[in-house]
Parts: C-alpha cells; sequence; structure tokens
C-alpha cells in the first residue's frame, strides 16, 4: 500500500508532531500601529487624534464609535476607555517631505518599507515605530524622544505653549508605558470628578445661603428701618398725652387751660350755632349759612 518505486518515506511525514507557532512580523505589525487606525484597521488620515493611553484613531472612526456603540464592528475593546470626543486629543503632525505616498509596486524597484508620513520637527526622525514618539495634551504637537531629551525645555518647539512632564503621552508604547498610562488617566479622572463634586457643593451652599439671607432679609430691614428712623429724630419717639391717658376728658373741663385755648375747640360755647342760624334745608356742608 503506498511507497512504490523504491520511496523511503521520513519520520515526520508519517509522524505528526506538534504545530509550529506562528511568528507575527514584526515590519507588518509595526505599519499596522503606526499607519492604519486602531479602531477602524483603515489608513490614518487628517484629522487624526490620539487617546490617553497613546493610540492612533480616525477622527470620524471615534466619532462613529460614539454615536453608535452599539454596533458590530471589530477592534471596540481597544476605545472602551474613550467617554467623549474630550477624551481624545487631534495630533498637530509635521508632515515628511520624502514621502510619496502608498505605491502599488510589483517587486520591480526597491520600495522602503520603512518610510513614514510624519516626522519629528526638530531632529527629522520619521515616525516609523523605530523610534519613541510622544505628544503634548495640551496643544497636540508630536515629537520624538531624542528630541525632548537633546533640547530640555518647558515650551512646546513647535507652537510655543508651555507644558510639563506629565503632559506627555508615549506612542505606541509597551505593555509596561501602557499601564503606566493608564493609571494616570484613572488619577485624572478621579481628580476631575473630586473637583466637579466640591464645586456642585459650593454652588449649592451659595445658593441655600442667599435663600436664608432673601427670607431674612424683609424683617431685617424693616426693624433697622425704624431704629434708623427714630434714632435720627428722637422727636418723633411716642409720649402719652394726657388727654389719652386713663378716662377722657372734655378740654373744656380743664381748669389748668386758659379760655384762649379753648376757644380753638368745636366744644367751646363760641363754635355753637344759634336756632336763628340754622338753616332750613339740608346740604353737604352743615356750616352752610
Amino acid at each position: 500500500m503506498g511507497c512504490d518505486g523504491g520511496t523511503i518515506p521520513k519520520r515526520h511525514e508519517l509522524v505528526k508532531g506538534p504545530k509550529k507557532v506562528e511568528k507575527v512580523d514584526k515590519s507588518a505589525e509595526l505599519a499596522a500601529r503606526w499607519k492604519y487606525c486602531a479602531l477602524s484597521q483603515e489608513k490614518l488620515r487628517r484629522p487624526i487624534v490620539a487617546c490617553d493611553l497613546g493610540r492612533f484613531y480616525n477622527k470620524d472612526a471615534v466619532i462613529e464609535y460614539l454615536l453608535d456603540k452599539s454596533a458590530e464592528r471589530p477592534n471596540t475593546e481597544v476605545a472602551t476607555h474613550i467617554r467623549g470626543i474630550k477624551d481624545v486629543k487631534e495630533l498637530n503632525l509635521t508632515d515628511n517631505p520624502a514621502w510619496d505616498g502608498e505605491s502599488n509596486t510589483k517587486g520591480d524597484r526597491y520600495e522602503a518599507l520603512h518610510r513614514a508620513m510624519f516626522i519629528c520637527p526638530v531632529v527629522g526622525l520619521e515616525m516609523n515605530g523605530k523610534h519613541k514618539f510622544s505628544f503634548l495634551q495640551t496643544c497636540g504637537c508630536v515629537f520624538s524622544e531624542r528630541a525632548l531629551k537633546e533640547v530640555k525645555t518647558e515650551i512646546c518647539h513647535k507652537c510655543g505653549d508651555p507644558f510639563q512632564e506629565g503632559d506627555l503621552v508615549v506612542l505606541n508604547g509597551t505593555n509596561e508605558e501602557v499601564e503606566k498610562l493608564k493609571l494616570r488617566m484613572e488619577e485624572k479622572r478621579a481628580k476631575a470628578k473630586a473637583a466637579k463634586k466640591s464645586k456642585k457643593s459650593k454652588v449649592s451652599e451659595m445658593v441655600s445661603k442667599s435663600e436664608d439671607s432673601e427670607a431674612a432679609g424683609p424683617s431685617n430691614s424693616a426693624s433697622n428701618s425704624t431704629l434708623s428712623s427714630t434714632s435720627s429724630d428722637p422727636s418723633k419717639t411716642t409720649k402719652p398725652s394726657s388727654t389719652t391717658v386713663g378716662s377722657k376728658r372734655s378740654v373744656q373741663d380743664m381748669v389748668d387751660k386758659s379760655e384762649t385755648y379753648k376757644s380753638l375747640f368745636t366744644s367751646h360755647s363760641s363754635a355753637k350755632r344759634s336756632k336763628d342760624q340754622i338753616s332750613n334745608w339740608v346740604t353737604h356742608t352743615p356750616y352752610h349759612f
């Protein structure tokens, strides 16, 4: 059965051994990480954004993901930490003058696989994955690690905006660097949440204080106005008069008052009219003669 013609089979042809582990092509992996969107797996095109973990995305792909997170699309796990458009930063990239675009070669000429679309604006290194690059969360400018080490400054080399060391985010870093960036992202969000809560509590306290002051305002203003009026004009203080205190007495019965003073009142005898002075008709004014 078989092996006719004097063929001698070898051992590996008869005995099946363990399958060899397929090795990932490093050049292909670098091209996928630095030339393609991590979410849509499409080629990077402007506008290009990056998250707090240092991954590249096409801005339109991020917007589509945020508008419809329920859609079944591949690689959604790489964008679960993106809650809104504020969680990504648009990158200010420097074009590579030697970049001619993607060309479909047939193998008849040399093709530079590591030629990149963008370069470092300080030292001119191509952003192809062979060198570490970082971007600033303040302005979005991208620089190589060599440029940041050689030219140490706290001002952006490209736009001039100030920055701190904590504003640097490594692009496509190692697993350890990604874990550090993740911890820093969580701490930043926790601080922002705590600051927002404290701000809300302060606003609520101010509103409650203003309501209390408005409620107590009218009574205090009325009491203050009465006190100020009495203090400014002491002559207006109420004094008990002799006519109001005790039983009511007629002015004409007061012995200590003069006749001239008594004649000022209508109860005096001079103010009374005789029968001849009383009119025979009724008028609106009883003193009409």
